[in-house]
This record gives C-alpha cells, sequence and structure tokens, in this order.
C-alpha cells in the first residue's frame, strides 16, 4: 500500500508560492537598504526596453566631435598660441602625459599637423596654457599642443595664487533681455548654438567689443549685449564687491532635442536644480546623492539617458551629473570649500564641459561631497528654464 502526500496537491503549490516569495523578498533586502539610503545607481532599471529610434536618439545626444571644424561669420575669440611662449615662459601647472598612452605633442591646434613630440613613455611638462580641448604645453624647449583628455598629474607651480586646474571664473551674471542668440561668432548673422528664454539667468565668461563670450560645453559661444539686462560683477575674491555680487558662478549648457531622450533629461535638470538650492552654514556638508535624491520617480525624476555598466541606456534621473559637474565648476572658484568625493565620468569625460572638470552621481562611488570651511553661511542657487542653460551661483548668504 502506497502512504499518501502529508499535503494534497493543490496545498503543496500553495506552499511553493509562499516559499518563493519569501526568497525573493530576501535578495531583495540589500537593494531596499541601498534605496533608502540614496546610494543607487542613476538607472533604476538596468533592462528597460529602448527603442532603435530612442538609441539613435541618445546616440545624437552623446555625440561630439572637438575636432569638427565650425564655420562662422564673425570674429571669436582665440586661445594663446603656443607661439606666444618660449623657453622662459613661466608655467601655471606642471603635468604628465597618460601612463600606457602616447604621449603626441603637436604643432597645431589638430591631429593632422606635424607630431613635435611623439613617444610611448610619460612626458613630464610645463602646462603654459589651458583651452577648452587643447593645451599649450612644454617639453624641455619644444611647445606645442596636447588634447586636455591625454593629461594628468596637474600640480599649481605656485599653489597659494593659482586655483585648481580647469577653473574658470566667470567675470559677470546676468538676465536675457527676451530671447538671446548663443552665436557661433560675434556676429548677428552667424549660426546659434541654442536660443534662450527672456530672464534666463547665466553666467558670462568674459566680454569682448560688445559680446559676452560663455562657454558652450568645449565650445565658445556669442552673445549681443543688446540681448542682456542686469549685469552683476562676480566677486574675484571671497569678499563680495556688491551686495548682489554672487562670490562664484557657472553656467552649462545642454542640448534642446525635442525627443524622447532628451525630455525627461531637462526635467531632471530642473528638478535636481531645485532640490540642490539652499543655504549651507559654516562647516556643513552636502552628500549630493541624499541631498538632491534618490533619482527615482518618487522625487519627481523621469526616465533619460543614464550610463549603466558602461552602456547608455534610460533609466530615472538621467541628467542628473550636469548638475552636480556644474556645481563642482562652482566650487574649484572657492578655495574654503573642500571637496569630499568627486569622480569624473571617465576618460572621456562629460561632453557638456570642458574635459576635467566633471563629477559623476548616482551611486555609492559616484558622488560629490562637499563642505563649507568659511566662517560664513553660504547660499546656492540653482535654476533651469528648461531652455538649455543651466545656471550655478554661491552667495556669501550672511
Amino acid at each position: 500500500m502506497q502512504l499518501r502526500d502529508r499535503c494534497d496537491p493543490p496545498a503543496a503549490k500553495q506552499m511553493k508560492r509562499i516559499l518563493a516569495i519569501l526568497l525573493a523578498f530576501a535578495l531583495l533586502l540589500p537593494m531596499v537598504g541601498s534605496y533608502a539610503e540614496g546610494e543607487d545607481d542613476e538607472a533604476d532599471d538596468e533592462n528597460v526596453y529602448v527603442s532603435e529610434q530612442t538609441l539613435k536618439e541618445i546616440e545624437e545626444l552623446d555625440a561630439i566631435d572637438d575636432d569638427e571644424i565650425v564655420y562662422v561669420v564673425g570674429e571669436t575669440y582665440h586661445e594663446p598660441d603656443a607661439k606666444e611662449f618660449n623657453a622662459s615662459s613661466p608655467a601655471i601647472y606642471t603635468c604628465k602625459t597618460l601612463d600606457g598612452k602616447m604621449g603626441i605633442m603637436y604643432a597645431d591646434r589638430s591631429i593632422d599637423s606635424e607630431k613635435l613630440i611623439s613617444s610611448n613613455d610619460r612626458l613630464n611638462l610645463d602646462l603654459l596654457s589651458v583651452g577648452l580641448v587643447w593645451c599649450v604645453v612644454r617639453s624641455g624647449r619644444q611647445i606645442g599642443y596636447i588634447k586636455r583628455e591625454k593629461l594628468t598629474a596637474f600640480s599649481a607651480v605656485d599653489p597659494v595664487n593659482t586655483p585648481p586646474y580647469g577653473t574658470m571664473k566667470p567675470a559677470y551674471i546676468a538676465r536675457t533681455n527676451g530671447k538671446a542668440y548663443v552665436r557661433k561668432s560675434m556676429s548677428d548673422q552667424d549660426a546659434t548654438w541654442v536660443v534662450l528664454n527672456p530672464d534666463t539667468r547665466l553666467s558670462i565668461w568674459r566680454i569682448q567689443d560688445g559680446w559676452a563670450i560663455v562657454v558652450y560645453m568645449r565650445s565658445y559661444g556669442y552673445i549681443n549685449m543688446k540681448e542682456l539686462k542686469d549685469l552683476i560683477p562676480v566677486s574675484p575674491t571671497d569678499t563680495p564687491i556688491r551686495e548682489d555680487s554672487p562670490i562664484g558662478a557657472y553656467t552649462s549648457f545642454y542640448k534642446m532635442t525635442d525627443n524622447e531622450a532628451n525630455i525627461g533629461r531637462i526635467h531632471n535638470i530642473a528638478n535636481a536644480s531645485r532640490r540642490l538650492s539652499r543655504v549651507m552654514q559654516p562647516g556643513e556638508d552636502i552628500n549630493y546623492n541624499k541631498s538632491v535624491g534618490p533619482f527615482r520617480a518618487s522625487k519627481g525624476y523621469e526616465k533619460a539617458p543614464v550610463l549603466v555598466n558602461g552602456t547608455t541606456t534610460l533609466g530615472h534621473g538621467g541628467g542628473v551629473c550636469q548638475v552636480s559637474s556644474t556645481i563642482y565648476n562652482v566650487l574649484l572658484q572657492l578655495p574654503k570649500i573642500t571637496i569630499l568625493q568627486r569622480r569624473p565620468h571617465g576618460p572621456s569625460g562629460a561632453s557638456y564641459l570642458p574635459h576635467g572638470v566633471d563629477a559623476a552621481s548616482g551611486g555609492a562611488n559616484l558622488n560629490l561631497r562637499f563642505r563649507n570651511d568659511y566662517g560664513f553661511p553660504i547660499r546656492i542657487e540653482a535654476e533651469s528654464q528648461g531652455d538649455g542653460a543651466l545656471f550655478m551661483a554661491i552667495y556669501k548668504a550672511d
């Protein structure tokens, strides 16, 4: 005689379901802890289905060609040339070429120009001038050009009076007076990088011949001063020169492509900017991931392009790295702000900024943390109207 099962078949199936649920819950516990701490990656789902059209749109957003020839009508700002320096010219920094990369010094700002030096060994260099894409460097008595992405190990020759490498402190902030055209040269007949809405705030790197010069990604942009109002100087020191002067400011730009891959990103940039704006007391530190995140739908973040394990896909919070990277460029201008944690986006950096000054965010090892070591509170103002400009400024708040 056969013994019957102690549980009838329906009961056995129910028991299996319960065990499966308990096992799944146990596997999810570590993920829940990460979620609560706000240290999750930018993407909530690494397996989000992405259509071929969206993948194409993402590739277009990520695309940048440093060597692309831009044909312009008017004058443009000219970075210092190698011929302006000699063997006795003072260096700003010392640096090295990347380990394991061929160090090539070119005679001009083009990889098609003459190669002055070509070496697989690390080169010890004097850095004479820092451009948006190319740096003027010196090796012995040879002076030429090397791309920023090929350089590392920067050390200021005069650390007391020299800001950190890559710092670009603007001269002014302003608002747009009606629509403002960020053009590719100092000519109203030239093409535009982007068109800004009325009353958009932005920082101005310098003014030349009636044109405001801004840094547009890895190029220069030009705005006719007639299209700007409320011009306010940025204090060159930590003491405001006017009551309404910030002590640091920066504007980064983003593409205005009207497609699925970019609309969520524009929304996330504005959302993260609102959440970052605040007053920091002396000694207070900010953990960007915890203060601005977690980057999930419950915090108002939408799906947009994010980098997951080296692959770009869609995930909640895409775009928040541009906010952390932009505030990082303001922090570089302030010697009493201490950077506690920061990592770049990888060898190529973030395409919306010059190489070497980005700050990735969204995970335990990808975060921006900084502390206010001034003896006074500071106020962070961050805003974006969704028109292509992300503005950041820091003020003395007492």
